[in-house]
């Protein structure tokens, strides 16, 4: 980005980080399913993950934009990130190097005879997806404060600030709370996520404030405990595909619920609640039918 002078390149150099996300994301979180329970559970490592990602998502275009406050132009101000991605290939070689094998981190490994996934895993993907299509993205959200002058334009930065400060440090304590109650509080978390729709789009300054918190929490949800719960469903030898698959089908429901709810946010906002609102709701009897033969620590209720 730091080197791009026109658009179509920057434009391609975007889709080639969201193509490497989609690659990266699968074996990260088998890696992070291994090292679960060696870190005191699954809910708790993905919680920290998500935690310290926020910590960079924060952090990134904070220093981004003190290069810019400077007067440095965007060319500077990309390069700057070289520094922290250099250490993160760092990090990631030195893990290498300290754990060539992170399946051997598993004390406790499941059946290697399970070649299928479980009827389960399924299930709980239908649900997840449920969550995804129902949440809508920030760019979205941005758009409506700024279009109905709920907020002043540059408190739509702030209030994406308090979203990932709110995502991070809720990451951290829903991930201890899952490991210790299960899919009770993921139930809990997601009646409550759904409460974003009508604050953010309905609401006053600081109802929308409280939405972009709300909206913050569930974004944590989504990046801890939703993945979380994916690894004591299935044989450690399966992990990766199902990871994999996971992933793909979560993704998929993003993209068409977003896909959704930016034709009937042209149609009318209340609809756009509406959908948002009964898609998560409706992953609720899911996430209970799955609650009642899983724990997160991967024995059968």
């Amino acid at each position: 980005m730091a080197l791009t002078s026109n658009w179509p390149s920057a434009a391609a150099l975007i889709v080639l980080e969201r193509i490497g996300k989609a690659i990266r994301n699968p074996p990260r979180d088998v890696m992070l399913s291994h090292a679960g329970k060696q870190a005191g559970g699954y809910g708790w490592a993905f919680g920290l993950h998500e935690a310290l990602d926020q910590f960079g998502a924060m952090f990134g275009p904070l220093a981004m934009a003190v290069m810019l406050a400077q007067g440095h132009g965007y060319t500077q101000a990309f390069a700057v990130l070289l520094i922290p991605a250099v250490i993160n290939l760092s990090l990631v070689l030195i893990a290498r190097w300290l754990y060539p094998k992170p399946e051997d981190m598993e004390t406790n490994p499941s059946n290697p005879g399970t070649t299928r996934m479980p009827r389960t895993f399924w299930i709980y993907l239908f649900g997840a997806a449920l969550v995804a299509a129902g949440f809508a993205d920030y760019p979205l959200i941005a758009f409506h404060l700024s279009r109905a002058e709920v907020v002043p334009g540059n408190w739509i930065a702030i209030f994406y600030s308090v979203a990932m400060a709110v995502s991070g440090t809720g990451s951290l304590i829903l991930g201890r709370l899952f490991d210790r109650f299960g899919f009770a509080v993921l139930i809990l978390l997601a009646l409550v996520s759904a409460l974003f729709a009508p604050l953010v789009f309905l609401g006053s300054f600081w109802s929308a404030l409280l939405g972009a918190a709300i909206w913050g929490l569930g974004m944590g949800v989504h990046e801890s405990i939703i993945p979380a719960a994916v690894a004591p469903m299935v044989s450690v030898h399966r992990r990766a595909s199902a990871f994999g698959m996971f992933t793909a089908g979560y993704s998929f429901a993003w993209f068409i619920g977003s896909a959704i709810i930016g034709v009937l946010y042209d149609f009318s906002v209340p609809s756009v609640i509406a959908f948002c609102v009964v898609a998560q709701l409706s992953a609720l009897p899911v996430f209970a039918w799955v609650g009642r033969r899983h724990s997160p620590r991967g024995t059968v209720a």
